[in-house]
């Protein structure tokens, strides 16, 4: 955390100009989620008013460090071989160009996951990032070469790393230690209500 580096201001004040960041728009997919169903996951993951609170503050102290965020998640994922191909080149080099076009986006969603309301928009583009992780939209949004499909498993199992790392960050703004503790508490289930969101296009309705 010593190299930091702020966050651009295309993502933090000028997000709609984010390329392929469809927010909000008709490019992104439709959910096949109803609110009801939005309702029972908040209630399941047991996202309360005063968690959406802790993560307005988490925010003022996350905006600022979502560039560096992203850039650890990316060098932990560069220390595995077999992850490369997911976000490099197929053969494991890496794709510089891929990388940057991608990397607004994914430092926006540290900022959205503790800003944006949970509504039909939320659903919409949780639905589209989860489809762009599988075969029916990954690399099409920046025209990449890489693997066509992230597994679920991978999926899931990294949103450990980006729950874990988050208290570091969140303390890093002095806040005491309590308040820290209510900061990470509501970042872990907004983070695992997005995930769970992103797994929709890998599961038949059904089995989901």
């Amino acid at each position: 955390m010593s190299d930091h580096t702020p966050t651009p201001k295309l993502v933090t004040e000028q997000a709609e100009s984010i390329p392929g960041y469809t927010y909000g728009t008709a490019e992104a997919a439709t959910s096949p989620l109803t609110m009801e169903d939005l309702e029972r996951l908040k209630a399941v993951v047991g996202l309360t008013r005063k968690d959406e609170d802790a993560l307005v503050e988490a925010a003022g102290v996350l905006v600022d460090q979502a560039d560096d965020m992203v850039t650890a998640y990316r060098q932990r994922l560069e220390e595995l071989p077999f992850m490369r191909p997911y976000f490099g080149h197929p053969d494991g080099q890496p794709n510089p160009e891929y990388g940057a076009a991608s990397k607004p986006r994914f430092d926006r969603f540290i900022i959205d996951a503790c800003t944006r309301p949970l509504d039909a928009d939320w659903l919409n583009y949780q639905h589209e990032i989860g489809l762009r992780h599988t075969r029916a939209k990954k690399n099409k949004t920046d025209d990449a070469d890489s693997l066509d499909h992230i597994p679920m498993r991978y999926l899931l199992a990294f949103t450990a790393v980006v729950i874990a790392t988050a208290r570091e960050y969140l303390a890093a703004g002095g806040a005491p230690a309590e308040q820290v503790d209510r900061m990470h508490a509501a970042f872990t289930k907004s983070v695992m209500l997005h995930v769970t969101v992103w797994t929709r296009p890998y599961v038949d309705a059904a089995d989901w």
